[in-house]
């Protein structure tokens, strides 16, 4: 079984059990959370597809880790004039872990 949640206005397949990261969430280590915006529910050859999203499911997982992700650099040049900046940026994340998957 297994579901397609959206979170941060991006979509995850979630499994039991499954371990994935979403942009940062303001959550302790070991929180609870239950994520209601489950656009698919599929359990074998019985798919449930929401419109837009599927009644009464819920997935429920546990915050395992808040982390940085890599760094990343931006670079703006602008040739013969002597412009040249550098920024760097590190996204914040949350890393999940699907405990349930609740049908409606």
């Amino acid at each position: 079984m297994y579901a397609i949640v959206e979170c941060g206005g991006r979509q995850y397949r979630a499994e039991e059990g499954h371990i994935f990261s979403v942009e940062k969430l303001a959550l302790e280590v070991g929180d609870q959370i239950e994520l209601d915006n489950v656009l698919l529910l599929a359990d074998g050859d019985n798919v449930k597809v929401g419109t837009p999203v599927v009644d009464g499911a819920k997935v429920k997982a546990t915050v395992v880790d808040q982390y940085k992700g890599k760094k990343i650099f931006v670079w703006k040049y602008k040739p013969k004039k002597r412009y040249r900046r550098r920024k760097g940026h590190r996204q914040l994340y949350t890393r999940l872990r699907i405990d349930e998957i609740v049908q409606g």
